[in-house]
């Protein structure tokens, strides 16, 4: 048997693991931020949200409309009959207007003063587009959590599948040697249907593991609006344990830089500028007018086009709006009062969040100081059960059951490194951080 080889593989999978984000497999083709970018460059949401950001600074151009003049070019033709007449004596009929009218005027509107009105309406817009950011970054933000997740999953199952074909290998090799040594007298049947029970059982797990790897590759192809049968393999980037800040500071930083919480700022903000447009929509508008063209019907010669001009003010003072500003008054302090409390509950979630990521970074650190543990001394009892074996001391089915613990051990490592990783990087999206 190559034993040795077989070991010495087994040790080579629990061990292949790069620090810093960096690759260790020959077939690998996808990081993690390759994945990242992707997701986030050509994703629909990603796509609809900077149509969105288009979308609001084409508002806040609108409201800045105001500031300017409405000019526009006015022509017009009217036939009318009967043509009114008038007949003096001695001088014969004449008609008081000319049966084709003709008039044509440029004509010039500009706000002169709103008090308030449009430079509140920028303002809301303005504020308006911040939210549209943040919600551009927080969709990010949960963009990032699905990839990783999925990202991470794959990186176990593609290790796992790895480990079960390694541990077939072995227990073919077993059977090989099993059946020689039963066709000589020197093993039992049992030994061998024994081992080829092992054999089912590990296939059957590298089913299961096959299933669970492609609905993983679909859902990330689809991320990725690639076809779902396109064939994805991923690096094994696997972050180093590092020192986690105390739960006071992380939520301090969380609280500070956590885009749902300067959401719910911005909202705040924003329901008081439309108070604040609501209680002025009551105020007078001074406007000014002018127009000037040329128009026929002046007399002495209605049938000659003369210049003509007219300038005036307009001011508009509203008296009663059948209290209307009243009730969307009270309506707009109602939102105020809500999206403060949101602000608290958002806290609250934040907190979860943060410590919910702190304290499965700490069972994954545990974890992998323990399960390292547990592969040293599964190598060793390994070692001892092939060296026990070669003298006859114990049985094949003894040694492949040392065997099997330490391919266990080696994913339990795999898993425990993977588990630390994932709630790294959900600790720095709970504290508001780019991942991408």
């Amino acid at each position: 048997m190559k034993s040795n080889k077989i070991s010495l593989l087994l040790l080579l999978i629990a061990f292949s693991f790069q620090l810093s984000a960096q690759s260790n497999s020959g077939n690998d083709t996808l990081s993690l931020q390759n994945v990242l970018k992707e997701v986030l460059t050509n994703y629909p949401s990603i796509k609809k949200s900077e149509q969105e950001k288009i979308a609001a600074t084409a508002r806040i151009g609108l409201a800045k409309s105001a500031y300017f003049p409405d000019i526009s070019i006015n022509s017009n033709y009217t036939h009318v009959g009967p043509v009114a007449t008038i007949s003096l004596p001695g001088l014969g009929s004449f008609n008081l207007n000319p049966a084709d009218n003709f008039s044509a005027t440029v004509n010039y509107n500009q706000t002169i003063y709103d008090f308030g009105k449009t430079s509140n309406n920028i303002d809301y817009e303005n504020q308006n587009k911040d939210i549209v950011d943040l919600s551009a970054t927080q969709l990010k933000q949960r963009l990032s959590n699905l990839v990783i997740n999925i990202y991470y999953s794959i990186v176990f199952l593609q290790e796992a599948i790895n480990i079960k074909n390694e541990q077939l290998s072995t227990l073919n090799e077993h059977l090989n040697f099993i059946e020689k040594k039963a066709a000589s007298g020197s093993a039992t049947q049992y030994e061998v249907l024994t081992t080829k029970v092992r054999i089912s059982a590990i296939e059957n797990q590298k089913t299961d593991l096959l299933t669970a790897l492609k609905i993983q590759s679909c859902q990330l192809n689809t991320m990725l609006g690639r076809s779902d049968n396109s064939k994805i393999t991923v690096k094994k980037e696997l972050l180093a344990m590092e020192t986690v800040n105390s739960t006071d500071s992380l939520l301090v930083t969380a609280y500070n830089t956590r885009n749902e919480i300067k959401i719910a700022e911005q909202k705040t903000i924003l329901s008081t500028i439309h108070f604040k447009s609501i209680g002025m929509q009551n105020y007078p508008v001074l406007n000014f007018f002018a127009a000037s063209g040329f128009k026929n019907g002046y007399t002495p010669d209605i049938y000659s086009e003369k210049l003509n001009y007219a300038v005036g003010l307009n001011l508009k003072i509203p008296l009663f709006d059948a209290n209307r500003t009243k009730y969307n008054k009270l309506q707009t302090k109602t939102e105020i009062e809500s999206n403060k409390d949101d602000v608290e509950l958002i806290k609250r979630n934040i907190t979860n969040d943060v410590i919910e990521c702190q304290a499965n970074i700490s069972s994954a650190a545990q974890k992998i100081k323990q399960s390292e543990l547990q592969l040293q001394q599964a190598e060793k009892a390994y070692n001892l059960a092939e060296t026990s074996f070669k003298s006859g001391v114990i049985t094949n089915l003894e040694l492949l059951d040392n065997s099997t613990s330490l391919s266990e051990a080696g994913l339990a490592v795999l898993k425990a490194k993977i588990d630390y990783s994932l709630s790294y990087l959900k600790l720095k999206i709970a504290l508001g951080s780019n991942i991408y």
